[in-house]
């Protein structure tokens, strides 16, 4: 007899925006944070707060992950078996990472999604 699959949970956001008097604004921000919602009104895209990080965001994510396992460039190098200058040239947006380098870097560094890094 087949059983039945359980379906994974999956939480898609939403963006809600509403029109209404200003007297109410706050009322309705508390409303909805007790239900789960974040008022982000303040908040502006990273690609704006950090122009610096602009064309390389392959590199930087490689770069944070790299500091968050903290390891160094050698010895992320020693465990992938990509060379060292490769990854500089990674981080610094001077190479591409490839979905082959974009997996093992993820296995290594411990990052679900290998996508991140491409």
């Amino acid at each position: 007899m087949l059983e039945h699959t359980k379906k994974r949970h999956t939480d898609k956001t939403v963006v809600l925006t509403f029109l209404g008097p200003e007297s109410n604004r706050q009322a309705a921000i508390d409303n909805l944070s007790r239900l789960g919602y974040v008022d982000t009104s303040d908040s502006i895209p990273w690609r704006k707060a950090f122009p610096e990080f602009e064309g390389n965001e392959s590199g930087t994510v490689l770069r944070g992950a790299r500091l968050k396992a903290e390891l160094t460039q050698k010895a992320l190098a020693e465990k992938t078996g990509i060379p060292q200058r490769h990854i500089s040239e990674m981080e610094n947006g001077k190479r591409t990472i490839g979905k082959k380098r974009a997996e093992k870097l993820a296995k290594t560094l411990n990052t679900p999604d290998y996508r991140v890094f491409l």
